[in-house]
């Protein structure tokens, strides 16, 4: 006995190398929450990191990150596209370790988480509870039963009244039912699509934040207004948010803070920065692109032409329809194909950036160190529209999303850091895994094991080459992949090696707030 306890002080580093799955050796480690940022090597058992050494460590399957970065996996706080396989996987070669719905959310979770892990993902998953989803299983009589699928929540564009009314008392206290049923079956939170609805009533509002905050779990918001112009401007909806976040105490994350509010987007990020150094527990996120993703049939596309123009800033030949892959000519076009595919996606540039003044609002507020980076990435559908969905893989070259589903993490890197050098490598990584964790914390235990690169922590660990990482992915082709992520690893395992994805692997794991 004596002799073996000697042994373990003699060589602790042999005996631990012995005892690795994984060694990723000699990679430029960063790790935002420590600031370690120096060459190490991590070594891995099962699913989480055992050791961060000085030397190169031994393994079953050893990897030399000579040259490469080494972080904490990528977190998407805002993808629509997790509920589909292929898209996934492209967000995995983004760098994607962790994929969160938190924006729109699905319903029913139970049923959506199931049905997810049967079918498997290349990354971690989770979702918030819908309240779109329930508004419209409460308000809307014509529509079937509540599915948790893009579809569905597609083809209740052709009702518009879940959009247009205030609910009555009876209707609100069943969509709460609906929520709180969500959130008992493991969601990450409420997702309130508010933007969509701009006849939802401050009250019922109120009720949302409230619940949320009895359950003790983060709220994501596509704040209600659309406009730069009052009233019912960006900003005024704005400082609704922050009201109710601030008289409910529930912690909330705004969603791509710059589309909602347009040319108005500098002046919002300072008003959310102000109400957090006032005490508001409230975060956003943006995406490098100035251009956004919604069904046709949106309030906001269906308002009248000099209305919108005035609004938004934009004219209607800045809406493209992703399936059909063209630009709508003028207001007569957008209102056809709104009467004949109500629910079809479109892409709307919001921000031109070739155009000077648009490029500066996306590039100030994108490189402010505490706003996280989230994708909005929707799923691809083919030029016919059949969503891509299963085992197909590669996604087809005539596949349609927004590019953002593709590249979104690869581009800020590329811009941000490599070309423009508005952030080091530290800051951009921690906007891309520390700070989106830290949504969770305290709320969600097992996200607090993410977005950090330390012992103990989940292995989901994202190493790249700082030289070459790049975005490739075009509003023409959405389905191009990143290039430049070397490795990665989900809940320890090698998913991504020499830059190519093992599909025959799907080692996501379900995420819940219990």
């Amino acid at each position: 006995m004596k002799f073996l306890s000697a042994l373990l002080v003699l060589f602790p580093t042999l005996l631990s190398a012995q005892q690795l799955d994984v060694a990723v050796n000699n990679g430029r480690v960063i790790d935002p929450e420590t600031g370690l940022d120096a060459v190490r090597s991590v070594g891995i058992v099962g699913n989480e990191i055992t050791e961060i050494s000085e030397e190169p460590l031994d393994a079953a399957t050893v990897i030399d990150a000579t040259g490469l970065i080494v972080a904490p996996g990528f977190i998407d706080l805002h993808s629509h596209s997790v509920i589909d396989l292929p898209a996934n996987r492209l967000q995995a070669l983004d760098g994607v370790t962790t994929a969160l719905e938190l924006e729109s959310g699905v319903l029913p979770i139970g049923q959506w988480y199931d049905a997810t892990e049967a079918e498997g993902r290349a990354t971690n998953f989770g979702a918030t509870a819908s309240w779109t989803f329930a508004r419209i299983a409460t308000m809307i009589d014509e529509m079937p039963p509540v599915e948790p699928t893009a579809t569905w929540y597609q083809s209740a564009f052709a009702y518009p009244r879940w959009t247009t009314d205030v609910s009555t008392d009876e209707e609100l206290e069943d969509v709460l039912s609906l929520l709180q049923q969500g959130l008992d079956e493991g969601a990450l939170g409420i997702g309130v699509n508010s933007g969509y609805v701009p006849g939802v009533g401050g009250k019922e509002l109120q009720r949302v934040w409230e619940t949320e905050a009895e359950n003790n779990v983060p709220i994501s918001t596509h704040m209600r207004n659309w406009s730069q112009v009052d009233p019912l401007s960006s900003l005024e909806g704005l400082n609704m948010v922050l009201g109710l976040a601030a008289t409910t105490g529930a912690r909330t994350n705004i969603c791509h803070l710059h589309s909602t509010n347009l040319h108005d987007t500098l002046t919002a990020a300072e008003m959310v920065a102000s109400a957090r150094e006032l005490g508001v527990d409230v975060t956003t996120e943006v995406y490098p692109y100035g251009i956004a993703t919604m069904p046709i049939a949106s309030a906001v596309l269906l308002q009248e032409g000099d209305e919108f123009r005035n609004r938004m800033g934009i004219d209607f030949d800045s809406v493209r329809l992703v399936a059909k892959q063209r630009w709508i000519e003028d207001e007569a076009d957008i209102r056809k194909e709104q009467e004949e595919d109500p629910g079809q996606f479109i892409i709307m540039q919001y921000l031109d950036e070739k155009k000077a003044s648009d490029a500066e609002i996306l590039k100030q507020v994108t490189a402010k160190p505490w706003i996280a980076i989230a994708s909005d990435s929707i799923p691809y559908t083919l030029p016919d529209g059949t969503p891509v969905m299963g085992s197909t893989w590669p996604v087809p070259e005539n596949a349609q999303s927004n590019p953002r589903s593709a590249g979104t993490f690869a581009k800020f890197l590329r811009v941000w850091v490599r070309e423009d050098q508005l952030l080091d490598w530290p800051q951009a990584i921690a906007k891309v895994s520390l700070i989106p964790a830290q949504l969770f914390d305290g709320l969600v235990p097992s996200m607090e094991r993410k977005g950090r690169l330390q012992v103990g922590m989940d292995a989901d660990i994202t190493v790249f080459d700082p030289d070459t990482i790049s975005d490739r992915a075009t509003i023409d082709k959405p389905a191009e992949a990143s290039v430049g992520v070397e490795y990665l690893l989900v809940n320890g395992t090698v998913l991504i090696s020499d830059g190519e994805i093992d599909t025959e692997l799907l080692p996501g794991k379900a995420i819940k707030n219990k």
